[in-house]
């Protein structure tokens, strides 16, 4: 909301220690969720995202409109928001059950390194400072949130020697003043 020059206010609450806190405003108890000042509850990245963008204008969005451009970038925000959930479930599978499953275990960090990988290709493909073009769009901040988390859900699951362009681009991301003001660290459940 900082990029688009848009006040809000900013709740710290997490999902497990303020999960009461967000049911009124989301029954998945989930974040993100944005609160409209008519009480309008969006519970959904892409959902929020397409809200900001509309309410910015055309010339402000953070995605390309319509076409090719826009499927691209889709599909960057939706391996990096796949991404996040599968670093969350195998969060949750090594500190909410006794006996974890190495099957899903696997599967998930399979699943984690296969898209890697494939960000890496296509941020590789990209000279420009940002993955579209000359402005922070969607798909870098999806992908720069995707990563920090991973980094401090599982340290050395990324490995920024194996990925170092996407280790380049969420440090250029990180170093934003718009990221730095809203970082919080990951305090998992105890």
């Amino acid at each position: 909301m900082d990029l688009y020059g848009l006040t809000y206010e900013h709740r710290t609450w997490s999902t497990f220690g303020d999960g009461d806190l967000l049911a009124p405003f989301n029954p998945l108890r989930r974040v993100p969720t944005l609160v409209l000042d008519d009480s309008e509850s969006l519970i959904d990245s892409f959902i929020i995202l397409d809200h900001l963008d509309e309410l910015a204008g055309p010339g402000r969005a953070l995605i390309a409109p319509r076409g090719p451009e826009r499927r691209a970038a889709l599909k960057i925000c939706a391996l990096a928001t796949g991404l996040a959930d599968k670093a969350v479930s195998l969060l949750y599978e090594r500190i909410l059950h006794k006996e974890t499953s190495q099957i899903w275990i696997d599967r998930c960090r399979t699943q984690i390194a296969d898209v890697f990988a494939a960000l890496q290709t296509e941020r590789a493909a990209h000279s420009t400072q940002w993955w579209f073009g000359d402005k922070i769009g969607h798909a870098d901040i999806a992908v720069a949130c995707a990563i920090r988390f991973t980094q401090e859900a599982h340290p050395g699951l990324f490995d920024p020697v194996r990925w170092p362009t996407l280790q380049h681009h969420t440090s250029t991301c990180e170093a934003l003043d718009q990221f730095r003001r809203i970082s919080q660290p990951l305090i998992p459940p105890a």
